[in-house]
């Protein structure tokens, strides 16, 4: 193949790695100490940024990404800052040393399209907004299906209580979201155990939440009954 052919291959990123334990740089000599930024260098060991001729970039942390596009893009030399984390077990991205007049340049190119990526987070966050609100629209439906009886404001409350983005209940889990009839159904013993029982009051009276359970439990299915328009309905779980 000819060479002037061949496909260039992008360069490795440079990594600095911010140590856990007490550092020397294999160049200088230097005792480094613990929490400092070295660049290791292969079998030539350990560098301190000085003599790995990085001591001049300035320290953008991760966080802006169009920030750090940009002044990743404006700076002839920069590097990945990583840092070991323990509880995840592997090393994990801090941000990146850059040029300073690289950096500035970053802040000037963001400054100037700020107002045209606030009308898009606008935008996007609208979008989200009206999807939750076709979603929650859908799953009160949903529960008026499966509980004819229940009270159409009664239905929305549930809906929008177990479906309130970011909040784990069971209306954010796949199933919910796929209109499942149990993920429906937990939904609704959810909010009758809350609302229509003592529940909340015999757990802050400090009773174990098994034993409130069981003791609630008739006086749920009684309510899932009398919604569904039947007499009997099996356990509430």
């Amino acid at each position: 193949m000819n060479p002037v052919n061949r496909q260039k291959r992008q360069p490795e990123d440079l990594k600095v790695f911010i140590t856990a334990r007490e550092s020397k740089c294999d160049e200088c000599q230097e005792d480094l100490g613990s929490k400092t930024w070295i660049m290791l260098a292969g079998q030539k060991g350990a560098r301190c940024l000085s003599c790995a001729d990085l001591d001049h970039l300035v320290f953008l942390p991760a966080g802006d990404a169009a920030l750090t596009r940009r002044a990743r893009a404006h700076s002839t030399l920069s590097a990945v800052v990583l840092k070991w984390s323990k509880a995840r077990k592997r090393y994990e991205r801090q941000g990146l040393l850059v040029e300073e007049a690289a950096l500035q340049q970053a802040e000037l190119d963001c400054l100037a399209d700020e107002e045209a990526r606030a009308q898009r987070r606008h935008r996007a966050a609208q979008h989200r907004a009206e999807l939750d609100v076709a979603y929650v629209q859908r799953f009160a439906e949903r529960i008026r299906q499966l509980y004819p009886k229940c009270p159409a404001q009664t239905a929305t409350s549930i809906a929008e209580h177990a479906c309130a983005r970011y909040s784990g209940r069971v209306g954010r889990s796949a199933a919910a979201k796929a209109l499942d009839e149990e993920a429906v159904r937990l939904a609704v013993v959810a909010h009758v155990r809350h609302i229509e029982t003592p529940y909340d009051r015999l757990l802050m009276d400090g009773w174990d939440r098994f034993d409130v359970r069981a003791s609630v439990e008739d006086a749920v299915r009684s309510v899932l009954a009398k919604w569904q328009g039947s007499q009997h309905l099996n356990q509430p779980g």
